[in-house]
């Protein structure tokens, strides 16, 4: 690297490890409300540049750009909020290999530093350029009160997204898969578990009937890993199992499971919603928690011209199975430029990111957005 480089990667470096120290989780508002503080902190001074807050149901957003614009040609948009973990004292990191470990390093703190600094360097360099910034609290739970809020209820809009939180620093993602979260509850008759036929256990049956479920996916479309092409079909993930009962000598009357649902075009939630609801039967009960329609993203070929140009290799366009906020920018019609740096290991503790990759990133942002929005 260079030694303007070398300063770039330090300046990220520090500003992602300052933001991975605060534990910006679903159940700690008040540290979402100190990172917000904190990024304030880090755009106040700017000439030019309005910033204003926007809240949902609790969950704060963040929205930057030009005093002259409410709809900036290019826009910025992450999320700060991370997944939950067990140790509450995880939320630090380590530099080890040129990599930057902890929680939210790659999901995605690191790339919300890149964003800010970005930001404030543009702005600083030409003011009044037309590029925004929208940071978000609640994409981890599904972005209805952040991403989905500002486009439908605050107004935001922009002519091209660029959200760093899916694809690699290579790979530019042109499709996501739907999502459909869903409770499903069973329930039973309680009896003393000494006489088992005097009751009906929910539990039991809940689990025969998601073993159906789960061979459904299983049957219909079955995984050749040698051939396999991006995972591009439906999967269904058991990922909690509950019941109220806390005796071992209890049957339980209430039993009730969590489903993490994918699926590329032409499934559509009405339909998974069908056939899941087919399969389990009408004893039991199911509720959404979270629905998304599968979406094409559009990006920028002059964005995939840059990533190239910089990095020196092909750009590979994906289809990604997970999800990000970009789905509610294509229902407004905004095309979206989703990749980001090299990163793994993303919803544990030693999550990472690769900071010479992130130095590449916002390299390709920069040059993207100023041949966009300057010409040069």
């Amino acid at each position: 690297m260079t030694n303007d480089e070398k300063e770039l990667a330090s300046r990220l470096t520090a500003l992602t490890r300052d933001l991975i120290l605060i534990p910006t989780t679903d159940s700690h508002p008040t540290e979402r409300e100190r990172c917000f503080e904190f990024i304030h902190n880090h755009l106040e001074g700017l000439a030019g540049v309005q910033t204003n807050y926007h809240e949902s149901n609790g969950y704060r957003s963040l929205v930057a750009g030009p005093k002259t614009s409410t709809a900036p040609e290019i826009l910025l948009c992450g999320h700060i909020d991370v997944i939950e973990h067990p140790d509450p004292d995880c939320y630090h990191s380590t530099i080890r290999d040129g990599r930057i470990y902890g929680p939210g390093a790659g999901d995605m703190k690191g790339a919300d530093a890149a964003m800010l600094d970005l930001f404030r360097t543009l702005h600083a360099q030409h003011p009044g350029i037309s590029l925004g910034l929208a940071l978000t609290s609640d994409e981890e739970i599904g972005g209805t009160d952040g991403v989905q809020f500002l486009i439908q209820e605050a107004g935001l809009q922009a002519g091209i997204v660029i959200v760093p939180d899916g694809g690699s620093l290579n790979e530019v993602t042109i499709e996501e898969k739907g999502v459909l979260h869903l409770r499903v509850r069973r329930e039973g008759h309680s009896a003393h578990g000494a006489r088992p036929w005097l009751g009906t256990n929910a539990l039991e049956l809940l689990l025969k009937q998601l073993d159906a479920l789960l061979a459904y996916f299983t049957d219909n479309w079955p995984v050749d890993r040698a051939a396999d092409h991006g995972h591009w079909y439906p999967t269904c993930s058991l990922n909690v199992i509950e019941t109220p009962n806390e005796s071992a000598n209890r049957i339980p009357s209430e039993a009730s499971a969590t489903l993490d649902i994918r699926f590329p075009p032409p499934h559509t939630v009405g339909a998974m919603l069908d056939n899941i609801s087919s399969i389990l039967g009408p004893d039991c009960y199911l509720e959404p928690l979270m629905t998304a329609e599968p979406c094409h993203l559009d990006p920028d070929p002059l964005f995939c011209e840059i990533t190239e140009s910089i990095t020196g290799s092909p750009v590979r366009l994906i289809r990604a199975a997970g999800a990000s906020d970009s789905r509610f920018f294509r229902r407004a019609g905004i095309p979206v430029n989703l990749s980001r740096p090299l990163v793994g290991n993303l919803h544990a503790e030693d999550e990472w990111l690769d900071i010479e990759s992130m130095v590449t990133y916002y390299q390709i942002c920069q040059r993207y957005i100023c041949q966009k929005l300057i010409g040069n």
